[in-house]
């Protein structure tokens, strides 16, 4: 198992669910035209990279989750100047966008985002810090080499989750990339991001998990209405507030949002897990999530969900069969 890049149990047949209220197929393609121009004027434009000023950049990103159809609320003040180690929980390729139009940065990206069309092209002239997330004896000049780019002043954008989650569950923050931030003697900027459905109840049309492909997530936010982003920007960590990596990832670990569930999943293989005889059956949707692979193309861990998540509408404290509440 990598250890950049733990496993979440959310596959789109047991989280995602398709917005209540859908965009006519006319506006959706015209919505995914204008996002298209957006990042190919962006492609064409980063040879310029410094050049720009950090504001154009902020307002390019912001206009490309616009250009999505997708409300943007963001609180908090601006993230400061000068070496940053950004951190955020990780829901859906939108999440890139919004962190950027918080503070123009670096990211931290896996080795393959290099080869892929488009997007490796725009990621390398954007400054992206690779990462061999498979190989443990590469951890440690990942971390000198996140480390000097902090020195030199340059932010960098992590998620520390290392793989993305639905939005009603989530993962904790791994530990490695803070010790960057601890060798660097820079502030830590944690940020939280909740994507919410016409209604303000939490929605996940917007999450891009397990087996999900791009363009089916990218048609799905298209055709959604009503998708609110909601980028809570949280008091700054300074440094030397927090004596190792641990504390420092467990200080900036975003609040859950309300209800707060976690999947109930069984994490022992399928094939030595004896079957409960006292089980009761589940649903098909949860029955289908057996095993995924994840977007970096890492074989999942192997477990089922015993549901999906609870339905918009559920209060706050009423119990949903399967699922526990977030410790």
């Amino acid at each position: 198992m990598s250890v950049w890049l733990p496993t979440a149990p959310c596959t789109p047949g047991a989280c995602v669910e398709q917005a209540r209220a859908a965009a006519a197929v006319p506006r959706a393609v015209l919505r995914l035209t204008a996002v298209t121009i957006l990042v190919l004027a962006g492609i064409a434009l980063s040879p310029l990279g410094g050049r720009i000023p950090a504001e154009w950049v902020r307002r390019w990103c912001r206009t490309i989750v616009r250009a999505m159809g997708v409300r943007i609320r963001v609180t908090g003040t601006a993230a400061p100047a000068g070496g940053l180690l950004l951190v955020a929980n990780h829901v859906s390729w939108l999440d890139i966008p919004l962190l950027t139009a918080v503070r123009p940065a670096r990211m931290l990206a896996k080795t393959e985002v290099r080869q892929w069309p488009v997007a490796g092209a725009l990621a390398a002239r954007g400054g992206a810090l690779f990462i061999e997330r498979d190989r443990l004896r590469a951890l440690p000049g990942t971390v000198a080499a996140i480390a000097d780019a902090l020195r030199a002043g340059a932010a960098v954008t992590a998620f520390p989750e290392g793989s993305t989650w639905c939005g009603r569950a989530h993962g904790r923050f791994r530990r490695a990339v803070f010790q960057a931030a601890l060798d660097a003697g820079v502030p830590v900027q944690p940020v939280g991001l909740r994507y919410r459905q016409q209604g303000g109840g939490p929605g996940t049309a917007a999450a891009f998990v397990g087996e999900d492909t791009l363009l089916a997530s990218l048609w799905r936010v298209a055709r959604a209405r009503g998708l609110v982003a909601e980028v809570e920007i949280r008091p700054v960590i300074p440094p030397g507030g927090h004596p190792d990596r641990r504390a420092l990832a467990h200080a900036a670990q975003p609040a859950a949002p309300e209800p707060a569930w976690t999947h109930a999943a069984l994490i022992a293989d399928d094939r030595t897990a004896a079957p409960r005889r006292d089980a009761e059956p589940r649903p098909a949707a949860a029955a289908a999530a057996g095993s995924a692979t994840g977007h970096d193309g890492a074989p999942a861990r192997r477990g089922r969900m015993t549901a999906p998540p609870p339905p918009h509408g559920t209060a706050r404290n009423e119990p949903v069969q399967g699922m526990t509440r977030a410790r």
